[in-house]
This record gives C-alpha cells, sequence and structure tokens, in this order.
C-alpha cells in the first residue's frame, strides 16, 4: 500500500490551516494549573509578541509604548530598561554609580539611614564586581552601567533578559501565575512569588531577590497593601523613582 507523503507545509498547517494548539496547562501537573501564563486573547493584540524582549521600554498590556509620561520612552531611547532602572542613582550620568549615589538615592525615595547604608553594602558588595571591565575588582565598589547586564542573577522573574531587556511576557506571568490576574500585589503573593521563581541552589538569586521585592515594597509602601502593577512597572524603568523622591520632597 503506497504511503501518502504530506508536504512541510501541510504538516504546520501553513497553507491556510488551522493553527497549532497552545497547551498551557495540563491537569495531571498540578503546578501548570495553578501557574497559569498570561495568554493575550486572541482578538486584543494590543502587545503583539509578548515572548519579545523590548530594548528600552517596559512595555505591557496596559502600557505597550511603556512610560510615555514627559517624555520618558523617547528620552531614554538609548538606554536599555536595566539601565533605565539604574539611572536615577547616576547622579551626574556619567555611567558610574558610587556607593555614596545609592545611598543618597535610597535616602530621597524614602529610606532612612540605616536602611540606605543596608542597601549601599548590599548592592555594592555584589554588583560591583561583575560590571568592571577588567579581572580586578574596582577598589571604590563603583558600579558601572555599560556592564550592568552582568549583574542579571537567577530566582528572579525573568522580566530582565541577560542584556537588559525587558520582556513583556514574563512581566505579565508574575501577575497572571501569582496574583490571579489582579492588577495589584500583595505581600502574600509576593512570598508566592519568590517561592515559585526560587531556582535549585542559588543562594545568591534567592537572597538577590529577596532584597529586590522588599525593597521594592518599602518603597511604594501601599497603604492597603496592594503594590499596583504599573507602579511595579515603574520600577523596572526607573520612572517611579523620580515621582517617589518629588513626592517625599513636596512632603517636606
Amino acid at each position: 500500500m503506497p504511503v501518502e507523503v504530506k508536504s512541510i507545509d501541510e504538516i504546520n498547517g501553513l497553507n491556510g490551516g488551522p493553527e497549532p494548539p497552545v497547551v498551557s496547562s495540563i491537569p495531571s501537573v498540578k503546578v501548570t494549573v495553578q501557574r497559569k501564563p498570561f495568554l493575550q486573547p486572541d482578538d486584543d493584540q494590543r502587545l503583539p509578541h509578548t515572548g519579545t524582549a523590548r530594548a528600552n521600554i517596559a512595555a505591557t498590556y496596559e502600557k505597550p509604548f511603556g512610560t510615555t509620561e514627559d517624555g520618558w520612552a523617547r528620552r531614554h531611547k538609548d538606554k536599555t530598561v536595566l539601565q533605565q532602572h539604574c539611572e536615577f542613582f547616576d547622579f551626574d550620568h556619567d555611567g558610574v554609580i558610587w556607593p555614596h549615589d545609592t545611598f543618597r538615592g535610597f535616602h530621597k525615595v524614602g529610606f532612612g539611614m540605616i536602611l540606605s547604608l543596608v542597601a549601599v553594602f548590599i548592592i555594592h558588595a555584589n554588583f560591583s564586581y561583575p560590571t568592571v571591565s577588567g579581572w580586578f575588582p574596582d577598589p571604590f565598589f563603583r558600579v558601572f552601567l555599560e556592564n550592568v547586564h552582568k549583574d542579571k542573577h537567577g530566582s528572579d522573574t525573568g522580566t530582565f533578559d541577560t542584556e537588559g531587556r525587558f520582556v513583556p511576557q514574563r512581566f505579565e506571568d508574575v501577575f497572571a501565575k501569582y496574583a490571579e490576574g489582579r492588577d495589584y500585589l500583595t505581600i502574600w503573593d509576593v512570598r508566592d512569588l519568590l517561592k515559585g521563581q526560587r531556582c535549585i541552589m542559588d543562594p545568591v538569586g534567592w537572597f538577590g531577590a529577596f532584597f529586590e521585592w522588599l525593597a521594592t515594597y518599602l518603597m511604594l509602601w501601599p497603604a492597603d497593601g496592594k503594590m499596583k502593577k504599573d507602579d511595579i512597572r515603574g520600577i523596572y524603568d526607573g520612572s517611579i523613582f523620580y515621582t517617589l523622591a518629588n513626592r517625599r520632597a513636596g512632603k517636606k
């Protein structure tokens, strides 16, 4: 009996055939049902190519063009989102963050003296060396923004890729998986997120993720205990640091 041979196009459904189904959860694997990824409705493509990393905008479903207020996206088109995240602490805009810059930045957004010092120690002790250009550590523990993408660590959300770009799918997954699609995170959601994103044998990543989310909560300090999605997005691209600093200066 002759065997019918199908073309590659027919097999892949490229000749007008149905698209292959996207299976994101399996009933027999409980965790895939508990943590469903973000899936954009077929009839609403406001955020196309959600899995493609954006180099210079923190694009989300609600803000597909990133931060547009005060021309933020336009003014920062030559910086990666991770570099934008750090820019607030680079007061003289020379691409280098000194320990005293970090102290000053954390104090401006509302941290006290002790917490600001703790932040300086944690950040510069861990994140300085990967950003130096040579083999020897920087004697002043400076962070060089040109290489800040090398500070990417494990056990995080994956929203930043290893080049410092912003991945919309991974950001949206945080709220789909751990907030049941809500537009905010509670401290309990963050607890589940930290547990769910934890990689094996990664104590540096575990602590890094814990420190970053703790700092985020303390910075935003929501009165109702709900960290808004767009505020968290503003942490990623650094735009909200200026808002927090101005707000605190206004209160003074």
